[in-house]
């Protein structure tokens, strides 16, 4: 993440911040190796105070293929994945330069590595675009971590909100996602206790604790 004393909020897009960035990132390597961990999101960073977006816009977007392109080649070392995620602009963090899937595959199209995928926040999304449906069809194939909470208050799926969380899941299991869901959001209570959506949906699916068949057992 940079200096978060500072005000950074990571740095691979950030002009004159390269040498830090990859410091960062090989500490980050270093950490993922010793836990297991085969994905390492790359924090884009914030547009630099004081500047116009739009002004910088081209170099940070520059700033950023270039330091990708160098985490894709060390992280293939490592045989680890590179994730970039969009940021909302509008509640979470207005500075944050990384928006939108849409801003996201183009940059990643642009790097053109295969070990850097799109790390899709369904919160930051519905908030920024919307369209969720369509937006997980368009961007799956683009898709290495998915994570989660509920509009606008983000806490959990099943707290008050915009988004209809089980329609979700079986949207992702019919597209065949078998990776991670990561509950990015603030618990309104206990933390344990507030996983009982978790269960609830488990039951509805037929399941048991852990996602094991109850036909298996």
């Amino acid at each position: 993440p940079g200096d978060q004393e500072a005000g950074e909020l990571g740095l691979a897009a950030v002009p004159g911040r390269q040498a830090a960035f990859r410091q960062g990132l090989e500490a980050a390597v270093h950490y993922a190796r010793a836990v297991g961990c085969p994905r390492i999101h790359v924090m884009a960073g914030r547009v630099p105070p004081g500047t116009d977006r739009a002004a910088v816009a081209g170099e940070m977007e520059t700033t950023f293929i270039e330091n990708l392109r160098y985490t894709a080649d060390l992280l293939a070392q490592e045989d680890m994945i590179g994730l970039l995620e969009p940021i909302n602009n509008r509640i979470t963090d207005p500075h944050y330069y990384l928006n939108t899937p849409h801003q996201a595959a183009a940059i990643l199209e642009k790097v053109g590595r295969p070990n850097l995928k799109l790390q899709l926040d369904l919160f930051h999304c519905q908030i920024m675009d919307g369209n969720l449906s369509r937006n997980l069809e368009m961007y799956f194939p683009l898709i290495g971590h998915i994570q989660i909470a509920q509009v606008p208050g983000r806490h959990e799926p099943d707290s008050p909100g915009e988004l209809n969380f089980p329609y979700i899941f079986e949207l992702l299991e019919s597209l065949g996602y078998t990776g991670y869901v990561g509950c990015e959001y603030a618990p309104k209570g206990d933390t344990v206790e507030g996983l009982g959506w978790l269960r609830s949906y488990w039951e509805s699916r037929g399941l048991q604790h852990g996602g094991t068949s109850k036909a298996a057992k």
